[in-house]
């Protein structure tokens, strides 16, 4: 049997609204970790400064020693 028209037609509306509340919380998801990466990139570059900063202080260290 087919199917009347109306039906098809609520049926279609319901999925679509199904995919679109489906897209609007996986984007969310998408924005939260992008977030969160570009966080976490942002610490890895604090990091990588004091890094830099201990290295050129042991540097100093070990040239005064030296001298």
């Amino acid at each position: 049997a087919v199917a009347p028209l109306g039906q098809v037609s609520e049926l279609a509306e319901q999925l679509e609204e199904r995919l679109f509340h489906l897209y609007g919380f996986h984007n969310e998801l998408i924005q939260e970790r992008l977030q969160a990466l570009g966080e976490g990139m942002e610490r890895v570059q604090e990091v990588q400064e004091e890094l830099r900063h201990v290295c050129c202080s042991v540097e100093a260290a070990y040239r005064d020693l030296l001298l």
